[in-house]
């Protein structure tokens, strides 16, 4: 038995961070699982770093983690660069030694996007230039040979959970960092939580089946999107106060 809180998506906000581990002290967890993504963005990546390697967590890496450490820097997009113009060689280390995926229990799955790619979206499909829920036949594909009773993953940044048949639950924490963003795979679009909480689960299988409880934080956002707008990404500082992308 175990009671686990599943974090994802940090994105360097480490005033989000602080609030949600503030919150989950009062949970009750046994263990907590972070889904990756921890530093990029123009927030304070060094600093969520610096905090993130003395946890007893058990990580895995993002797509940022990997771009981080595996793109040539000259590739790297805004919020990569940022990212890695201010860590330091310790934390690209930490991060290049993360698992993609991870088995913590026989019945529990963890990985970042998909079970085959940390680019996939999993639960989410794109359409017309924003996600809508994936229909299980789409899931199903996107998990290949991937089974297991619980599986969790991040990425979208949308908060769910979903049961694809009797035997699988799929939850995805939300984001603590980052309610909203644009992206351009495979086609230009948004994702928006609609408010600017930092998110992340709770699960617990005391009673022989998994429940879940998805958490919605309060912290102080603007500071966060003051962080952006010094930076110059006025893209971040509308995701952080409202939730939504200006379109």
């Amino acid at each position: 038995m175990a009671r686990w809180a599943v974090l994802s998506d940090i994105h360097g906000n480490l005033a989000a961070l602080e609030a949600v581990v503030a919150d989950l002290a009062g949970q009750g967890v046994d263990r907590v699982l972070n889904l990756g993504d921890h530093a990029s963005g123009p927030l304070w990546p060094a600093e969520t770093m610096d905090y993130l390697v003395q946890q007893d967590w058990l990580h895995i890496a993002g797509n940022h983690d990997r771009q981080l450490v595996r793109v040539d820097p000259a590739q790297h997009g805004a919020s990569d660069r940022y990212a890695y113009e201010h860590l330091t060689p310790e934390h690209l280390n930490w991060l290049r030694r993360l698992p993609a995926h991870a088995t913590p229990t026989p019945e529990l799955l963890a990985f970042h996007g998909s079970p085959t790619s940390d680019l996939v979206y999993l639960l989410e499909t794109v359409q017309a230039g924003r996600t809508r829920l994936a229909t299980p036949a789409e899931i199903r594909a996107r998990l290949g040979e991937a089974s297991a009773p619980l599986m969790v993953c991040g990425h979208t940044h949308r908060q769910r959970a979903i049961v694809v048949d009797e035997s699988t639950l799929i939850v995805n924490p939300g984001s603590i960092g980052l309610p909203a963003y644009s992206g351009d795979t495979p086609e230009l679009h948004v994702v928006e939580a609609g408010s600017p909480h930092a998110r992340y689960a709770v699960l617990d299988d005391a009673s022989g089946q998994w429940a879940v409880a998805l958490r919605l934080v309060a912290y102080d956002h603007h500071a966060a999107a003051r962080q952006a707008a010094r930076n110059d990404r006025a893209d971040w500082e509308s995701a952080l106060r409202t939730g939504r992308m200006t379109l």
